[in-house]
């Protein structure tokens, strides 16, 4: 597909994922307790989530004829095909269920193995950040790039704190502490999907976390790269889509925060 043909699809797809974030906002504040389900430990899912993974799953198999899924909610089959949307309908919702200010709908296109296009929905306040393969990372139509923050001293970290698997707490904690003395702070926000967003505009300078989904990060992972970001799992290499690990980071603190992260996760 052509880098034309991604812009193009690139647009189309934001339409329809706005659509679905309003009617995500509409649901604030409407789902009672016993309309919640527990998937898994600390894994809660509506009607919300998965009415708007349904929404995405019809409108964006329409634009796309012949397109594949792999969603969190799996309410289509999971199959790989050459083009497969990696589908996270609403990506925080524990915050969304609790009225705290942070969800959003992550969308992303891979095509054979590569992630070409993301758009990354963050409902409240209205932001829709989106990259497609050599065409660069936008924020409301506005061109971003990650900092040029070039000593941890002066960077601001995100992270997302275990919730689930806490098989390599003590290795987490050891790189939070590294990270709480020696940066400007760490926020915890609640959707990695908004972290790596932020990363790529430059509100935060780099991101970690362990236990992540291909959903969680697949949108961010184009976004960050095209804003000039880099990503890596936690030796440095490329398996972070599955490998349930992720560093993203602007270019000047890629080789500190990856030692960082290695020495505490070794």
């Amino acid at each position: 597909m052509s880098t034309d043909d991604l812009e193009k699809l690139c647009w189309n797809s934001q339409n329809i994922i706005k659509q679905v974030g309003q009617f995500i906002r509409e649901e604030k504040g409407s789902v009672s307790q016993n309309q919640i389900e527990d998937k898994s430990l600390n894994s809660l899912v509506s009607y919300v989530d998965k009415t708007a993974e349904e929404m995405l799953v019809k409108a964006l198999g329409q634009l796309l004829p012949g397109s594949t899924f792999l969603s969190e909610e799996e309410t289509v089959e999971q199959k790989h095909g050459r083009y497969r949307w990696i589908i996270d309908p609403l990506d925080g919702t524990t915050n969304f269920l609790h009225q705290l200010p942070c969800f959003s709908v992550s969308v992303a296109l891979q095509i054979i193995d590569e992630i070409e296009m993301g758009i990354v929905y963050e409902v409240n306040n209205d932001e829709c950040f989106y990259a497609w393969r050599g065409g660069g990372a936008y924020l409301n139509n506005s061109p971003i790039k990650v900092t040029q923050t070039s000593e941890l001293k002066d960077s601001l970290i995100a992270t997302g704190l275990p919730y689930q698997d806490f098989g390599r707490e003590v290795e987490y904690f050891t790189a939070f502490n590294y990270f709480m003395k020696n940066t400007r702070g760490i926020r915890r926000f609640g959707s990695a999907a908004v972290d790596m967003a932020y990363v790529a505009c430059g509100r935060f300078d780099a991101f970690f976390e362990y236990g992540l989904n291909a959903w969680d990060i697949a949108a961010g992972i184009i976004i960050v790269k095209e804003a000039g970001g880099n990503v890596f799992d936690f030796k440095g290499g490329d398996e972070f889509l599955f490998g349930k690990e992720m560093v993203a980071v602007n270019e000047q603190l890629s080789d500190e925060v990856l030692q960082i992260v290695k020495q505490a996760f070794q």
